[in-house]
């Protein structure tokens, strides 16, 4: 995927169109691991209280249209063909050369301004500073989840020079709750005349098993989810939170489909796969594992199998359809156990436990998970 960072196409564009985000409200998200989480949790506590909530997301698992939802419904295919070929024309008549992300964007933008969304719900693509989202003036509050290296090539090779990248999305007045107490994010928060708001991972332990989602890394962004709304919108109680959170749906974040025995779960980077080994060892330690396991080239996937498998791990290594995914031969070069190549003859069955996990990507390509519903 073409990834060509800045604001100035987005900017341009938008203002032909006479700025419909500007006419918006804010949940802004940033952060390595957690982010799209944060979101879903937001927006479902957001629907319970009834506020029409619009919700933009990346990457999404089988359609464009996931992404891009009011009130949890993904937004229509005609809608949604109906604004790309807007937004496409106006682009090519001014010369504006625009990524797929930025096109997105873009529809986004416009089609919560056309259906009077009270509050969007917005995650970043990548970064933040020129992530193509960075274009709103303010935000109700910017949320900063869980950082680490990931996207290096593009963000910078230290955790603290992510922190920079991602603290971009903090804007002057507008709060900033995080879990991480990075200078580069005080400096910008103190730089914007911003509170920061440090949450603490104490969350009440009601709000904990009422979430849809499992795992334990959830208590982290629970956290500033809890925190956030608490903050803003104090006149939506604890029963109404608790509402919103049984009905959180966001797939493949550590999913268990039962029937199959089977975990899905899209970790695609050394912390994410770290939280995957956790909550393995954590909620189903006695369990033998069959992993498919697949990602993309610019991760660390030496690390990411070295954390996740043991010995004794039934293992395949799946080299997906997707520009940039690693090949077999390049996973099994840095496999530390025996593993096997995965194709549609390999067999998933509930003898075991299963994990797929890895890569967006892969888990989106699988077309027989959609009969799963995932």
């Amino acid at each position: 995927v073409y990834i060509n960072l800045g604001l100035e196409r987005v900017s341009s564009v938008l203002e032909l169109l006479g700025n419909p985000q500007d006419s918006l409200k804010y949940f802004h998200v940033a952060g390595t691991n957690g982010k799209g989480s944060v979101c879903a949790v937001i927006s479902s506590v957001l629907e319970a209280a009834g506020i029409k909530t619009g919700l933009f997301t990346s990457p999404h698992l089988f359609d464009y249209t996931e992404r891009i939802k009011i009130n949890g419904v993904d937004i229509s295919k005609a809608d949604f063909a109906r604004l790309v070929f807007d937004i496409c024309k106006i682009a090519d008549e001014n010369n504006i050369h625009l990524t797929e992300f930025e096109i997105l964007t873009v529809v986004m933008f416009k089609y919560f301004a056309e259906n009077n969304v009270e509050v969007v719900v917005l995650e970043t693509g990548l970064g933040g500073r020129f992530d193509a989202t960075n274009v709103i003036k303010e935000n109700l509050c910017a949320v900063i989840t869980h950082i680490d290296l990931d996207h290096t090539e593009r963000l910078g090779n230290t955790k603290d020079k992510i922190a920079f990248e991602k603290a971009g999305i903090i804007k002057k007045g507008c709060p900033v709750i995080t879990a991480e107490g990075y200078e580069a994010v005080r400096d910008k928060a103190d730089e914007c005349g911003s509170m920061f708001i440090l949450t603490n991972p104490y969350v009440n332990p009601e709000f904990i098993d009422s979430l849809a989602l499992k795992g334990n890394q959830q208590v982290e962004n629970l956290a500033l989810v809890i925190n956030a709304v608490n903050y803003l919108f104090k006149n939506i109680d604890d029963k109404t939170i608790i509402e919103g959170l049984k009905k959180v749906n966001n797939p493949c974040r550590f999913e268990y489909v039962q029937e199959k025995n089977l975990i899905i779960d899209a970790s695609h980077n050394p912390n994410g796969i770290e939280a995957l080994r956790d909550n393995l060892d954590w909620f189903f330690p006695r369990e033998k594992r069959r992993f498919v396991f697949g990602c993309l080239k610019n991760k660390d996937y030496s690390r990411m199998m070295n954390i996740l498998f043991r010995e004794g791990d039934e293992i395949y290594l799946n080299g997906f359809d997707y520009p940039n995914a690693c090949t077999y031969n390049e996973l099994i070069q840095k496999c530390p156990y025996p593993a096997e190549k995965y194709t549609d003859e390999t067999v998933i069955k509930p003898d075991k436990l299963n994990i797929i996990c890895g890569s967006f990507y892969m888990i989106g390509g699988m077309e027989w998970l959609k009969s799963l519903q995932v």
